[in-house]
């Protein structure tokens, strides 16, 4: 017989943030503020014990992988790690045959693969919620962490301006989902040769989302409450000739930073390449939020497997989402 997960959790998945309801996206960051502080909602520390979660690896990893170990096991519960080099599905077994089999031993799987088409695939056969950790089209976990970070140091990003500057990659298109599901404005400065998905930006402008998109960086940072970029090349891809040209034009330094609010914050998603996409100065001065928003990583992870996995539960009433604490940076 089937492993009983409960009805109510096939089809849960966290598969991309523009598939999830602005209001369960806001219960996820208000559960994850409050494991923050200690003060877990409902009264209930481990909330997750019993629980077991897989964790399928295509991709290397080091915030993803040690972020959602520690958040399920944090929250009461354990993690399998399952590597490329070290499963089944690095000698042809089907992905389909790998979520049919984990679900009969687990509560959920976290992926973080190449293709979106795996994702997907994944999240038909499994009879358990499937999260995705990353896809060469979507980054949506960072996303929540990033969301959780300019909050703790701006205050609501509601009404907000973000300005991206560089590939219209996997970062850029879970930016644009987040800005139309939690409603701040969001300019991408990108070389014409790699804009964001024409889909996704038509997407959220036929929701009313206010999204720009230029080639031209000091029109997208200036005002700007955040500035945010990201790895030239992304980790295991080949390098189109002539890339980190294109690119060496959208570095964020302390020039662009200059163009933004005085009180502007720099995000980065990690790894950075000092002296490419952002400098030193940037990434490493009084400005960035780096290292807040990689902590974030955990406690994101926290309010994403509880909406996932403990659908029982999710109707407490989460705690009240922090104002701006002023953090020093």
């Amino acid at each position: 017989m089937p492993r009983d997960n409960g009805s109510q959790l096939r089809g849960r998945h966290f598969l991309d943030l523009d598939r999830i309801a602005p209001a369960d996206l806001r219960r996820m960051l208000d559960f994850a503020a409050a494991y923050k502080r200690g003060r877990p909602p409902a009264g209930a520390a481990k909330p997750l014990a019993g629980k077991a979660l897989a964790m399928i690896f295509e991709k290397p990893s080091t915030r993803t992988r040690v972020s959602f170990e520690l958040a399920i096991k944090q929250l009461g519960g354990d993690a399998v790690v399952l590597e490329r080099g070290s499963s089944q599905l690095g000698r042809g077994e089907t992905i389909a045959d790998t979520a049919r089999v984990l679900s009969r031993y687990v509560d959920a799987i976290m992926v973080r693969t190449t293709k979106e088409e795996k994702l997907l695939e994944l999240a038909a056969a499994a009879t358990v919620p499937v999260i995705n950790g990353l896809t060469d089209r979507t980054h949506p976990c960072q996303l929540m962490a990033d969301v959780m970070t300019f909050e703790e140091h701006q205050g609501p990003i509601k009404g907000r301006v973000v300005a991206w500057s560089g590939d219209g990659n996997n970062m850029a298109t879970s930016w644009i989902h987040a800005a139309v599901q939690f409603g701040f404005e969001l300019r991408l400065a990108c070389p014409p040769e790699l804009p964001p998905p024409a889909d996704v930006v038509a997407w959220a402008q036929a929701r009313g989302g206010r999204i720009g998109v230029t080639a031209d960086v000091e029109r997208a940072v200036k005002g700007a409450d955040c500035v945010v970029t990201d790895v030239w090349v992304s980790m295991g891809e080949h390098e189109p000739t002539n890339q980190h040209n294109l690119l060496r034009p959208y570095q964020v330094d302390e020039r662009v930073m200059s163009l933004a609010k005085k009180d502007a914050i720099f995000m980065h998603c990690l790894p950075a390449h000092r002296g490419e996409e952002v400098t030193a100065a940037v990434i490493d001065g009084p400005q960035s939020a780096a290292w807040d928003e990689a902590e974030n990583r955990l406690h994101a992870q926290k309010g994403i497997l509880a909406w996932c996995m403990m659908p029982e539960g999710w109707g407490a009433k989460p705690a009240k989402t922090p104002s701006r604490r002023g953090a020093k940076r």
